[in-house]
């Protein structure tokens, strides 16, 4: 529940659309929705400006379809990351309006009634590899809200890949930077850009990577001040911090 939904909802009473009972109703699931196996907080939107997001992974598809189709209810945009083809068909039984964005693997649902961009921001990935995180984060970006450019495979091993988009980056408030093997790359873009830049260690690279775990000691490392970090593969937290800071 969002503050617009709210002052439709008062403005419903007030003209008489909707009775004090049905608005009762409506705002008894505040601050959570107790469905047995969740408790959905339709509360956050109104607390941190953002709404909750499904995390699909380990959750039947009917789950997520249930959970899907109640925060749907609200009129707000609903996000579910980390999705299979599987829990996309539920879902989209239950809510027609649902997309389902594949290489990012996430379910989402547009706002009923969208607002203006809230700002632009830039994903970069490294590698063609990269991508499925990359995607995460943009795709949960453009739901939240925001502007997304994207920049892929322009690693540090062809250097002029990266500075070729100097006039995108210049544009972004943020940056979310996707990289593996060593994660050098958020630090070169911290070189480049008067943004924060959140830095994403994906588990892409041979043996010595540690599935993620030298790209996120590397990232921790940078010598760039305005460089933050995620966790490994974490697209999505990476573009909830971004749209937070726009939004700010």
């Amino acid at each position: 529940m969002t503050p617009d939904s709210i002052l439709q909802l008062l403005e419903s009473i007030q003209s008489g659309e909707t009775t004090p009972a049905d608005a009762l109703s409506r705002l008894s699931r505040l601050p959570f929705e107790d469905t047995g196996f969740a408790k959905i907080d339709h509360h956050r939107s109104l607390r941190l400006g953002l709404p909750e997001v499904i995390y699909a992974a380990g959750k039947s598809p009917e789950q997520v379809a249930d959970i899907f189709a109640r925060m749907a209810q609200t009129g707000g945009s609903v996000i579910a990351t980390r999705a299979g083809v599987d829990a996309f068909a539920a879902v989209k039984e239950a809510v027609p309006g649902a997309e389902y964005h594949q290489v990012a693997r996430v379910i989402g649902l547009s706002a009923a009634s969208p607002q203006p961009p809230a700002g632009r921001i830039a994903v970069v990935c490294a590698g063609t590899s990269d991508l499925p995180v990359a995607e995460e984060a943009a795709v949960t970006a453009g739901y939240l809200g925001l502007e997304v450019d994207r920049i892929v495979d322009v690693g540090v091993a062809g250097l002029h890949r990266i500075l070729s988009q100097s006039d995108v980056l210049s544009r972004a408030r943020v940056v979310i930077v996707c990289a593996g093997m060593e994660g050098a790359l958020p630090s070169v873009v911290g070189g480049l850009v008067a943004a924060p830049v959140i830095a994403v260690p994906t588990s892409v690279g041979y043996g010595a990577a540690f599935g993620g775990v030298a790209a996120l000691l590397g990232m921790l490392n940078s010598c760039s001040p305005n460089v933050c970090v995620v966790n490994i593969d974490n697209g999505f937290g990476a573009a909830y911090v971004a749209a937070m800071a726009v939004r700010q």
